[in-house]
């Protein structure tokens, strides 16, 4: 890495670093079919099967190699900001509903949005700009005084607070011993009794590595690199307003990991859809109105800078670094999303059947 910094610089080192990291994310998720929808969809009509398996597997890739990163010393999370600023239980709650809904409305969270766009569905496309700008309106613009006034609802402090390891005195070393059998358990369920293929394990598991491997790449560019560095991994929400911004307002795009991750999964989707011979144009039809997929998006964009991050970004980036408020808010997305599929196709007595 010292070399990469050396001929290229600082800000596009780390450009280049999240622009291959989600490359792999990308072409993994594409190839995979994760989606935390699909999982609780699936789950919502009493089925535990193979979506489920897929994103178990993400999950527990993640939280494996997180866990033994952090047990070998290669990685720290205390500067991250899961951990190094304050949390919010209310915006997990509220904000994990809200993205929950507009999940199930727009047919795919953030990731799933923007490896569907490069696929060739304009469905997802459209959803993914009226998210990124709806999640730019709760940073910064005429949403932001809402958002901190539920975020600051009920807050927790930085710290030990927000790291469930520490709340429950769990050794790291035991959490990654038990990550990694949690993993293999996952495998070997997936392909004997979910129907995977080796393949697709494969792929799923590259999903998780991927979010792994940007943890520790920000983290070991945070201890050579002379400017600040935030120790981060993949989240979308942030990035794409970033990267979206940065290409409306200025002519010179500021180069950081979230500016060349988005574009790399992007490349990544497209490519694995280009080989499998699965791109093709998708829009909008009867059966799948517009105006529900733009609902999905305004509730996802606010809903997920509320929460602290979309279904990868608190789900299983910050998920896998043990985050309370990540694996609060996830609960929600889970619950919400599972309560409105049942509402929208089985009536509000199966809500809560």
């Amino acid at each position: 890495m010292l070399w990469l910094f050396d001929t290229l610089g600082e800000a596009p080192s780390i450009a280049l670093l999240g622009l291959l990291v989600g490359v792999l994310f990308g072409a993994a998720a594409q190839r995979s079919r994760f989606c935390l929808r699909a999982a609780t969809i699936e789950l919502a009509e009493g089925s535990f099967g193979p979506k489920i398996a897929v994103w178990l597997l993400v999950f527990t890739a993640a939280l494996a190699l997180v866990q033994s990163f952090l047990a070998l010393g290669w990685l720290e999370l205390d500067d991250a900001r899961q951990f190094a600023q304050p949390g919010s239980i209310s915006g997990a709650v509220i904000g994990g509903v809200m993205f929950g809904i507009g999940m199930i409305l727009a047919r795919g969270c953030a990731s799933r949005l923007l490896v569907l766009s490069a696929t060739g569905n304009l469905r997802a496309l459209i959803s993914g700009l009226v998210l990124t700008l709806i999640a730019q309106a709760s940073l910064t613009g005429v949403l932001a005084p809402a958002r901190v006034w539920l975020f600051s609802l009920w807050t927790v402090p930085p710290g030990a607070g927000r790291n469930l390891g520490e709340m429950l005195s769990l050794p790291t070393t035991g959490l990654a011993i038990g990550g990694c059998l949690a993993l293999l358990a996952t495998a070997f369920w997936a392909y004997r009794y979910a129907g995977k293929s080796l393949p697709v394990i494969l792929w799923s598991v590259l999903v998780g590595s991927a979010v792994a491997l940007g943890w520790l790449l920000t983290y070991q560019a945070s201890r050579i690199a002379f400017e600040p560095v935030s120790v981060s991994s993949i989240t979308f929400t942030g990035p794409a307003t970033d990267t979206l911004m940065g290409l409306v307002n200025r002519p010179d795009l500021p180069l950081s990991f979230g500016v060349g991750l988005v574009p790399g999964v992007f490349v990544g989707s497209f490519l694995a859809a280009l080989l499998s011979g699965e791109f093709a144009i998708q829009r909008f039809q009867p059966d799948t109105p517009m105006e529900r997929y733009l609902i999905g998006g305004v509730l996802m964009g606010f809903g997920a800078m509320l929460a602290g991050g979309c279904a990868v970004g608190a789900g299983v980036t910050g998920g896998s670094a043990l985050s309370s408020t990540a694996w609060l808010a996830l609960l929600c997305m889970w619950v919400s999303a599972m309560a409105t599929h049942r509402l929208l196709n089985h009536g509000p007595a199966a809500v809560v059947a």
